[in-house]
């Protein structure tokens, strides 16, 4: 189905050919057009326009009125104040807008593909091989998983990443101790748990970290094993997939629970680029990009100094021969750039990192590997505080495993279904918990702007009350009863009936559902789609309350406010999917 023009969208362009018959310099003046207070839809942009042309804002804004084409949809426009034009819509156009909304069989509710602007990379959710995932982990994968939905629902070409800490020196000290302990991880990976296999890794990883601390032998044949790892020694390679294959098992297990799909092709950790290493180095050298100082490869910047005011480099290739973060950063953005042929890179990463990040991405431009076309974005993240306003920790003051964390929140949610249970089975009781929970976790993290920290409050979260994701969801769920309620009376839209003023502010908001859908996607802002969800159930509750339902006045009118039922609760329904958010059809 071809894409719904919006009321907004038919206001400008009434807007447009008003201006342009009154002053035909006009024809590609802006309106200003926005919702407003006063009225339907105020316009502004008359007072520029007036200034631009040395006329009186008032008397032009007169002049356009008169112009402006009434009826079908816009119902009445005034002159307001200085030159501000106030625009009342026609209730019939209100309904046959949402009327062919809800035609749209494809479930897009007549929202457009936007114009592709190619490829995007998206490098999110970055757990760490052989180690927990823990609650910093949840804000990179929540709102990276969020923004993939939102591109690629407005048509553009997305390719996951998932970056994950696979190598380091870290993983000889783990291998050695493996090849000397052979029955550590002794069993068949399908016939273990995330859980279990994570417990492997943790008790594992102890034990050669005591090992390698106390035994000088076993510290130096460990390093000794870094040095066959990176050469490419195939058994030492072997036993390094092991860890990273029991480490999937747990991943997979996480982003199970967070209700996220992360397919396997899509993780490609920092290993994935050593074959590019010494290339990339080379290419930043010989470019003059990089330099040796005392030994290592640098990269300098003239606004970047230390507290001693001396320049802090980028470092991409230590004196040792080692490679940083910094040369796979830059493979990755060659391997991105050149291979995927992407012209947009997202980097969901924790804002702490802005510094490395913005070097790396000034690195990358000054090599040309990055330009006007081909572009680099932190999508930078605050952190996740407790209750006390400091960052989350165990009351011994140990980080908080994203697990235990994530079945707290569906214990919480389990407790308030159960309260508001009506025929449910203690299975729908633990499905619902688990869909109420985790899009409690998520919404909260979702609902404030990426770069601000955040309270961690699951007594909020769960709430149904004030701005939780459980206040949408029941919203959905209450509309779904009305609809089984209705029995064999159908929804349908009846644009020749007046509406009440609550209908009026909720089939306008329902209107704006494209136009939001596609400025959060462009700014990579989830949080600009919950604030519309949470305002759109809020006038779904105002509607609920001013205007009987099935008890409505005429069987015409029961009909036309099922379908604003129905319209809300698939807007809803879309809505909370673009934030990977379940919408339970009873709660």
């Amino acid at each position: 189905m071809a894409s719904v023009t919006s009321l907004s969208d038919s206001v400008q362009q009434h807007l447009a050919s008003a201006l342009s018959a009154t002053l035909p310099e006009a024809a590609d003046a802006d309106p200003l057009l926005r919702r407003s207070d006063r009225a339907d839809f105020q316009a502004n942009g008359i007072l520029a326009l007036a200034k631009k042309t040395k006329a009186n804002p008032r008397e032009l804004a007169t002049q356009v009125v008169s112009q402006v084409v009434t009826g079908e949809v816009i119902k009445d426009v005034e002159v307001s104040g200085p030159g501000f034009l106030n625009i009342t819509i026609a209730d019939k156009a209100i309904t046959k807008n949402l009327a062919a909304r809800y035609a749209d069989d494809t479930g897009r509710l007549g929202v457009p593909f936007a114009k592709s602007s190619g490829t995007t990379v998206i490098d999110y959710a970055q757990p760490n091989v052989a180690k927990e995932m823990h609650v910093g982990h949840l804000r990179s994968a929540v709102i990276g998983d969020s923004v993939v939905q939102l591109l690629e629902f407005t048509g553009e070409n997305v390719v996951r990443r998932h970056h994950i800490g696979d190598w380091g020196t870290q993983f000889g000290m783990l291998i050695q101790y493996l090849d000397e302990h052979p029955h550590e991880l002794d069993h068949k990976a399908a016939e273990v748990t995330g859980e279990e296999a994570m417990s492997n890794l943790d008790r594992l990883y102890k034990a050669a970290r005591k090992l390698f601390d106390s035994d000088e032998e076993f510290k130096t044949r460990a390093r000794r094993r870094v040095v066959d790892l990176q050469a490419g020694d195939e058994h030492t390679l072997a036993m390094w997939q092991k860890f990273v294959d029991e480490s999937k098992i747990y991943f997979f297990s996480v982003f199970e629970k967070l209700d996220m799909e992360v397919r396997d092709p899509d993780i490609v950790g920092e290993s994935g680029y050593n074959d590019m290493l010494a290339e990339t180095c080379r290419l930043l050298e010989e470019s003059g990009v990089a330099v040796r100082s005392e030994g290592a490869l640098c990269v300098f910047f003239d606004d970047v100094k230390g507290p001693d005011g001396n320049p802090v480099p980028l470092i991409v290739q230590k004196s040792d021969g080692g490679y940083g973060y910094a040369a796979t950063d830059l493979s990755a953005i060659r391997d991105r750039v050149f291979n995927l042929k992407a012209n947009s890179l997202v980097y969901v990463v924790d804002a702490r990192q802005s510094l490395h990040f913005k070097m790396v991405f000034e690195t990358a431009r000054r090599a040309g590997w990055l330009n006007d076309d081909v572009k680099a974005f932190q999508l930078a993240f605050g952190t996740v505080l407790g209750k006390d306003g400091k960052p989350f920790k165990t009351r011994e003051g140990e980080t908080v495993r994203l697990v235990d964390l994530l079945d707290e929140a569906i214990d919480r949610a389990s407790a308030v279904v159960r309260e508001k249970a009506q025929d449910l089975s203690e299975e729908e009781i633990a499905e619902r918990g688990a869909q109420v929970g985790i899009g409690a976790v998520k919404y909260a993290d979702l609902s404030t702007s990426a770069n601000r920290d955040y309270k961690f409050d699951l007594d909020q979260m769960v709430s149904l009350n004030g701005d939780t994701s459980v206040y949408l969801q029941y919203a959905y769920a209450r509309i779904q009863s009305i609809l089984r309620k209705a029995g064999e009376v159908r929804p349908a839209a009846h644009p020749e009936l007046e509406l009440h003023a609550a209908e009026r502010a909720l089939g306008l908001h329902l209107d704006g559902f494209a136009e939001t859908v596609n400025e959060a996607a462009t700014e990579y802002a989830p949080h600009k789609l919950a604030a519309y969800l949470y305002q759109l159930a809020s006038l779904y509750t105002s509607f609920y309350d001013k205007c009987p339902v099935l008890k409505a006045e005429t069987p015409e009118q029961v009909e036309n406010r099922l379908f604003l039922c129905d319209v809300t609760a698939r807007t809803l329904h879309r809505g909370m999917a673009l934030l990977g958010i379940r919408t339970p059809e009873r709660l």
